[in-house]
């Protein structure tokens, strides 16, 4: 990640990645001891991966462009989200992987990025 903002980055966005800076140095304390739950939001879809930082390697990975999203009336609001965060759980639980660490990737924790979280809390992941 660049250390450096350009100046014609947007504003939001450069105050999203100085946040995801932020976020990344707690998280660095237990960097490969727990995987990680990354997610990402974009205009149109949600995409979560949880990462092994140890290994270097994505253990698993959902997002709202799977066939699974389909049949929703929308691929990018908080009910898609709560889903999403049920599939990315499950996918962890198979892979026996029972506790998170959640990096919201510079996202506020609200709407989406919560409702993404509080899925995967009630399919079991331990953040």
């Amino acid at each position: 990640m660049p250390k450096v903002i350009r100046n014609s980055t947007n504003p939001r966005t450069a105050t999203r990645l100085k946040r995801k800076v932020r976020i990344r140095k707690k998280i660095m304390r237990h960097q490969g001891q727990v995987a990680r739950l990354v997610v990402y939001r974009s205009n149109k879809f949600l995409y979560a991966q949880l990462i092994d930082d140890g290994k270097a390697h994505t253990l698993a990975q959902a997002s709202t462009q799977e066939d699974t999203f389909k049949d929703q009336k929308s691929r990018h609001n908080i009910a898609a989200a709560k889903t999403l965060g049920g599939l990315i759980a499950k996918r962890a639980l198979d892979k026996k992987v029972e506790r998170v660490l959640f990096d919201r990737n510079g996202f506020d924790y609200h709407g989406r990025i919560k409702a993404i979280a509080d899925g995967a809390r009630e399919a079991g992941l331990q953040f």
